[in-house]
Formats: C-alpha cells, structure tokens, sequence
C-alpha cells in the first residue's frame, strides 16, 4: 500500500461522516484525534483534503459532470466523496502527482468494497487530470449568481442574498475570503502574562505569530469608544493589542499556553462583545448561552465582576466548566438553563446579559465549510424567530440602566438588524446605542454586535 493510502482513506471518512450529518471541523478532529499515530506531515494533509474538499464541492461537482456521464448526485455515496477528494488533489495539491492520485483514488474504491466501480473512478479521474484546464466555466456576465456559485463554491440563495445586501463586488470579496486557511485567532490574558510574552514563547516553538501586534500598535493604541474599536469601513482591519493570529500549528491543545489557560482560542469578532460591553469592578453578568465560555471569561478578565453563564444541556456546561477552570476564573459561574424559560428569581438582577445567539452561521463559513450546505432561507427564517423569543426572555433580566448585547455570528438582516428593531419597538424600555455588522473579508468573521441600553425608572 503506497505511502498516502491511510491517510486518504481518512479522508474518506471524513467526508462520509460529514454527508450523513456531522460538523467538518467536528469530524476532522475526531480522526486527527483517534489516530495519534500520524506524523505532522500526514494531519496536515488530511486536514487540507477533506477541508479543501467540502469548501470548493460544488466546484468540484460542477467539474465531475463535465467528464462523467453520470450526475454526482446519482453517485454512491463513497464513489461520490473519492471523486471529489481526488478532483480537489488534482487541481489544488500540486505536491502529489497525477499518477498517484488516481491510482490511490482506484484503490480506495476497492478498500470500501466498490472494486466493481474502481474503473469508472480511473476514468474519471484520468479524464480530470488530463482536460481540467479545458473545462467550460460560467459566463460571468451573462451568469453573475451562477458564476460566483461555482467559482466559491456558494449556494446560489447565499450569492444572490450577499449581493442583495452588499452589492456584487463586495460580494465577491466576502465568498474569496472564506477560502484557504485564515490562522487561528487567540486572545491572551494579560492578567497573567504579555502579548510579547506569549509571541516569544510561540515564535521559539515554530508557531508564525501573523499579526505582530507591534506591527499594527499605531492602529489602536487606545481603545476609548465603541467607533475606535470597530470598524468603518472594509480597509481597516480589527485589532486589539491582546488578540494574535497564529499559523503553522498543529494541535493548538498541545501548547503549554493553551494547557495553563494563557490564551483561549476566539475570533476577533467574538472579543470586541467584551470590549462593546465593557464591565467594571463589581457588575453582575448573564451569559445565556455561554457555550463553550470565550465571552463570558473574558468579561471575567476584564473585570472583577460575578458571571453566570448558562446553557442548556449538561455536556454544554461541562464544556464551560472546563474552559472556566483552565483559565483560571473562578468569577464564572456554570449553570444549565434553557434560554427560553424564564427564571423570576433573575428578574432585573444583572448589569450585563450577553445574549450570542444560535444563527445561521454564515460569517463563520472559512472555518466551518459545511455551514453554506446545511442551511437554507427556511433556517433563518425559524432561526430568527427563535433568537426573538430568547431576546424577550433576556430583556427581562436587565436591570434598570444595565446594558442587553446581542450578537450573531451571521450576516443575515433576519437574524439581525430586523430583530434588534423589533425589539426596541416591542420593549420601550430598550434603546439602541450602537449596532454594528463585521464582514469576514475585514480580517474577522463575519458578526453581528448591538448593544442595547435599558432605561432607569422614573423616580
């Protein structure tokens, strides 16, 4: 068996894994992590593979069908998933020959017991290897939505929603930023330690820190209000001075700072809840559905304040739990609660709820690739009404004169700016004091920030 054959048929696994429902980066790491075995070199392979696979599919369908008589849907499920894991090496890995592509793709259909099928895979697959550059692509001006579609890989409703709401151009900007691997961000906490600190101790282990944060110190060097802190316009990029980009890791989990709690692993976007709600020494704070815990200990670091984070299930809390302990913030609280109930014991009890509601997810979509397959108008649409339900119940526990921040992941008007407002109009008491949609091609992904400020009762 050639060198590349387990690891492609890892590959395989995941994708099927990923077509009977699980999450891609849930599904990666369940075979990164159940074969320890691997060598640096071969994880990372798997990881670009089957990643590179799920992200670019529909470009790689719209390729399979200009070669194969047979629609990719029509495919058996594994036949389905090696042609597209050997169309993705043949156009986008340059490292592994033609030649060995397809005959791994050949033996990998007589591994899973489809031997019968390995001479359609060969095919197939010589037939890629030797016209790719001669597939016939969308008219980009005759075709705009279909065009974008396959060259990013998008659904169609995704496309014509993101130029409904920002334009064609723009557009294009955000489907490009969604592909390749954008880094991971970490936040530091600098009660304890650094941001040179760390960026030293993670340079000298191999770790590529890609956002010195002495390189961009003059962006914000002071962080004073809520139009300092994010953004007007797609030119500038966020930056706080304890959030780092990091590249060239393998298990971040292996890292002693990870280990000690000294940096926690949260998208820029997701720090800047913190920053908009801005606790001091003594607040209480409501986090309603925590999971896995970034926001919620970081308001614990920000501040000396008393956090309680919620969510609904125990394996949720037990995630927080951990997180909690690891950062060494005993100031949080852990809870299982269901959002949608409400608790009177909590009634106007807190200076602070952080409400980050379950969404769409389609700002998070260069990470999680499998995101812009599972959802649908029908989604948002349910998501949107939900996330107005638990906001009724959230509003409820703001003290007089306390603050409710609602934040998304998404980038949907649904889920957004069209909530926010009718919570105001349904809630008097509430007013809106600055709302803000970051888009992922800014260097962040995509999120949705509100911060709402409760009235204090006439005396």
């Amino acid at each position: 068996m050639s060198e590349i054959s387990k690891p492609g048929n890892l590959i395989i696994s995941i994708l099927l894994a990923v077509e009977k429902g699980e999450f891609s980066h849930v599904a990666v790491r369940k075979i990164l992590d159940s074969n320890g075995a691997l060598s640096r070199s071969e994880r990372a392979f798997i990881k670009r593979a089957a990643e590179g696979t799920i992200e670019r599919q529909i470009e790689l369908d719209y390729i399979a069908e200009q070669f194969s008589t047979i629609k990719v849907p029509k495919m058996k499920p594994v036949i389905r998933s090696i042609v597209r894991s050997g169309i993705y090496q043949l156009k986008y890995m340059d490292s592994v020959p033609d030649a060995v592509v397809v005959n791994e793709a050949v033996k990998l259909a007589g591994k899973r017991g489809l031997s019968g099928l390995a001479g359609f895979v060969n095919g197939l697959l010589r037939a890629v290897a030797a016209g790719v550059d001669e597939v016939i692509w969308p008219d980009e001006r005759t075709e705009p939505v279909t065009y974008l579609s396959v060259k990013y890989s998008m659904p169609e409703w995704i496309v014509e929603r993101f130029i409904a709401d920002y334009g064609r151009d723009r557009t294009e900007s955000i489907l490009a930023s969604y592909q390749g691997d954008s880094g991971t961000w970490v936040r530091v906490d600098t009660r304890r330690v650094t941001p040179e600190e760390i960026s030293k101790s993670l340079e000298e282990q191999g770790v590529v820190i890609k956002n010195n944060f002495k390189d961009t110190a003059e962006d914000n060097t002071k962080i004073s209000s809520d139009d300092q802190l994010l953004l007007n316009g797609k030119e500038k990029k966020p930056h706080l001075p304890y959030a780092l980009l990091l590249e060239n890791i393998d298990r971040l989990g292996d890292l002693p700072e990870f280990k000690e709690g000294l940096i926690y692993p949260q998208n820029i976007s997701s720090m800047m809840v913190a920053e908009i709600a801005n606790p001091r020494d003594g607040d209480r704070v409501l986090d309603i559905c925590a999971a896995p815990g970034g926001k919620a200990i970081h308001m614990a670091q920000k501040a000396d304040c008393h956090v309680i984070a919620c969510d609904i299930s125990e394996a949720k809390a037990s995630l927080i739990r951990e997180n909690v302990a690891r950062c060494r913030t005993p100031g949080v609280k852990v809870r299982i609660h269901d959002a949608l109930d409400f608790d009177p014991a909590l009634a106007e009890a807190f200076d602070i709820v952080l409400a980050d509601l379950p969404c769409s997810g389609l700002g998070v979509m260069g990470d999680k690739t499998d995101i812009r397959y599972r959802s649908s108008p029908e989604r948002i649409t349910s998501l949107a009404a939900l996330q107005r339900d638990i906001l009724a119940v959230a509003s409820r526990y703001v003290k007089p004169g306390g603050t409710l921040i609602y934040s998304t992941c998404t980038m949907t008007r649904e889920e957004n700016q069209d909530n926010t407002a009718w919570l105001t109009d349904a809630h008097s008491a509430f007013t809106l004091e600055y709302e803000k949609i970051l888009l992922p091609d800014e260097g962040c992904d995509g999120f949705y920030i509100a911060k709402l400020q409760r009235r204090e009762r006439k005396k």
